[in-house]
């Protein structure tokens, strides 16, 4: 089998940022990579899973919701992915900065209710914001 773009990829090379990962069938997959790789720090699953269901509210509610494909985790707990149509690195960049405040600003986590949610008692909104405030930081930078 052929070696999906993602694992060609040097990830001791990689440090925290935004990375415009690959451009298919009109589809560009952003990296959002909040942690560095096997540094032994990684996102906790709680975390992980509430940042998934704010930024994934806030981004289909934004401005670009129609551009939006999909936010989702890396399964290795260091990033999460964000797949677009017809935006920019700079244009995803300037989302970003305006969507995480949105989801900071979230009082509750949307979708965690039993019946909205498959592992709905597998949060930590306080996790999930400290995260979000250390991304949006190292945005701030770029």
């Amino acid at each position: 089998m052929e070696k999906i773009p993602s694992f060609q990829k040097n990830h001791d090379a990689l440090s925290v940022g935004l990375y415009a990962q690959t451009d298919a069938n009109g589809v560009t997959t952003f990296d959002l990579r909040m942690k560095k790789p096997n540094a032994g720090d990684y996102i906790s699953p709680k975390a992980l899973h509430t940042v998934e269901h704010l930024m994934a509210t806030a981004l289909r509610n934004s401005r670009a919701k129609e551009n939006i494909i999909y936010f989702g985790p890396m399964g290795c707990r260091t990033g999460f992915y964000l797949l677009t149509v017809r935006m920019a690195y700079e244009e995803v960049l300037a989302l970003l900065k305006e969507s995480i405040p949105v989801a900071l600003a979230l009082d509750e986590i949307p979708g965690s209710k039993r019946e909205e949610c498959g592992n709905y008692l597998e949060h930590d909104l306080d996790g999930a914001r400290e995260e979000l405030r250390a991304y949006l930081a190292v945005l701030e930078k770029l």
